[in-house]
């Protein structure tokens, strides 16, 4: 068990806990009585974006020396990302008013940790957070005229059931889930 608490203190996962809970509480305090679906998906974003942080060591090389397989605890700590991010969404918006549905956190989370994903593959550990946050940063803004195009674009705010949001969540969870659990971190 002490190789799990010496990875988790290299990927500074207690630090990447602590802000990850702040920040899902700094988005839902102040938008608890009117919680929506842009709220969940900017705390989502939030969560995703401070933990992604961590996805990649200090050092490459030692990374890439290691006697256990890599893939493994990269695909895990990955997952770990969404689900945490998620599941925190999911506990405090029941403590409001109003929900977001719940298939509408899970497509998200697994769509922004996807993100998280491509991004620390393509530009390294300390810019996990860059595409979760240009894809939330966007969305809002994308025209609402009901072509596939702008379901695309603005997935992360589509009602449950909309196939071209929950095609875009799969393909860019499973893209980044393969991207960085087969290459890790850019150096």
């Amino acid at each position: 068990m002490r190789w799990l608490t010496l990875y988790a203190r290299s990927r500074q996962v207690p630090a990447a806990f602590a802000a990850l809970l702040a920040v899902t509480a700094a988005v839902w305090v102040p938008g608890r009585d009117s919680w929506n679906a842009i709220l969940a998906a900017l705390a989502l974003t939030a969560g995703v974006a401070v933990t992604a942080t961590g996805l990649s060591g200090q050092d490459a090389d030692l990374d890439r020396t290691a006697a256990r397989p890599w893939p493994v605890r990269r695909f895990a700590h990955l997952a770990l990302l969404g689900v945490a991010a998620g599941a925190l969404v999911l506990g405090v918006q029941e403590l409001g008013s109003s929900t977001v549905a719940v298939a509408v956190v899970v497509r998200d989370a697994a769509g922004l940790a996807g993100l998280a994903g491509l991004a620390v593959t393509a530009a390294g550990g300390h810019f996990g957070w860059t595409l979760p946050l240009a894809w939330c940063a966007i969305s809002p803004f994308v025209p609402a005229d009901g072509s596939a195009s702008s379901r695309v674009a603005a997935w992360l705010l589509q009602p449950p059931g909309t196939a071209a949001a929950t095609g875009t969540a799969v393909v860019l969870a499973v893209a980044g889930a393969v991207a960085y659990t087969t290459w890790g971190g850019r150096r």
